[in-house]
């Protein structure tokens, strides 16, 4: 399913949802990958070369790791199989995560 923007535009819940769902299925999918995920977490693919993050659940309710998530569904959209991509570049996306997590 892609989240697909139109005139009645989804909610952030919903599209949290939606995000939480499918980052659930392709840990089904590839367990092994997710392994070291501990729980109240989720994994993220940042920059060019792709570099893993394990980043915290409660990132999602914050309005700055929010316009990631719009970034990254309008480069990439949610309905593919590798795994939830950010397109920034890695040292961005550092500095912005170790800001949210205080």
């Amino acid at each position: 399913m892609t989240i697909k923007k139109s005139s009645t535009k989804l909610s952030q819940a919903a599209i949290i949802k939606h995000i939480m769902k499918r980052c659930s299925s392709i840990g089904r999918k590839q367990q092994q990958h997710y392994d070291d995920v501990p729980k109240g977490h989720f994994v993220v693919y940042v920059g060019d070369n792709r570099s893993r993050y394990v980043v915290p659940i409660s990132f999602l309710s914050r309005p700055e790791f929010q316009s990631l998530l719009n970034l990254a569904e309008e480069e990439f959209g949610f309905d593919h199989d590798m795994g939830l991509t950010i397109p920034c570049q890695e040292q961005v996306f550092e500095s912005l995560t170790s800001f949210l997590r205080f």
